[in-house]
């Protein structure tokens, strides 16, 4: 089973993935887990060890510590998981920071499910 965390402060946004993966969940190929903000996130993360998530999905623009300041952090505590990030605001400089920092891919919302369903994939398939 593949664990992936989303980390966004709208909690809306876990009815909608709990949605759109229902069948991977159900199956067992996925489970899912949520964090409301960055701090969240991390203390998920830092709770196993090593961690069970391979793969995070954080939205750009959250109060406190913003989805780039996660990303710097997950990368260099737990280099080996993969980071996308999200923005309402497909502009470049967030794009360009996002991937300079080491994100594996930059969405838009609202998401591109099929797109965001290739991805896991990929990165099931490179477990």
């Amino acid at each position: 089973m593949t664990k992936i965390l989303i980390v966004d402060d709208e909690r809306d946004v876990e009815l909608l993935f709990r949605q759109k993966f229902r069948k991977e969940v159900r199956s067992g190929l996925l489970e899912l887990a949520f964090a409301f903000s960055g701090d969240e996130a991390l203390k998920l993360l830092d709770s196993e060890h090593p961690p069970a998530v391979v793969y995070v999905f954080s939205d750009i623009n959250m109060p406190g510590m913003t989805g780039l300041e996660l990303l710097d952090k997950v990368k260099s505590q737990f280099p080996s998981i993969n980071v996308s990030m999200i923005s309402a605001y497909g502009d470049t400089e967030n794009f360009k920071k996002a991937m300079d920092s080491g994100a594996k891919e930059f969405f838009t919302k609202p998401i591109n499910f099929d797109a965001l369903r290739k991805e896991i994939g990929r990165i099931i398939n490179q477990k």
